[in-house]
């Protein structure tokens, strides 16, 4: 299994706009994918900037690809993501997960 992790910040006032956003588009998109298991969404609030993590997990390397493209080291976004993040980091990370 494949843990894929990718970071964003948005200002702290879109902070529910944005969680609202990954709940209705960018969730059932990663669900929609077969080979995809499961994930995590993580977020804070520090000062005025909002922080979200993401834990995708999969059943192999092949199968992000059928997601993310073959280049599947860059950060996939969509179109209304300009709308809420104050940049856009260009790779998210991959692990091996050995252990649950």
């Amino acid at each position: 299994m494949i843990a894929r992790i990718w970071h964003g910040t948005t200002n702290a006032a879109d902070y529910e706009a944005y969680t609202d956003f990954m709940k209705t588009k960018a969730i059932p998109d990663y669900q929609k994918t077969e080979g995809f298991i499961k994930l995590t969404f993580l977020r804070r609030i520090e000062g005025d900037v909002a922080h979200f993590n993401l834990i995708t997990f999969w059943e192999n390397i092949e199968v992000i690809k059928n997601f993310a493209g073959d280049d599947y080291e860059i950060a996939k976004y969509y179109p209304k993501d300009k709308d809420y993040l104050l940049e856009f980091e260009e790779k998210v990370t991959h692990y091996e997960v050995f252990a649950e």
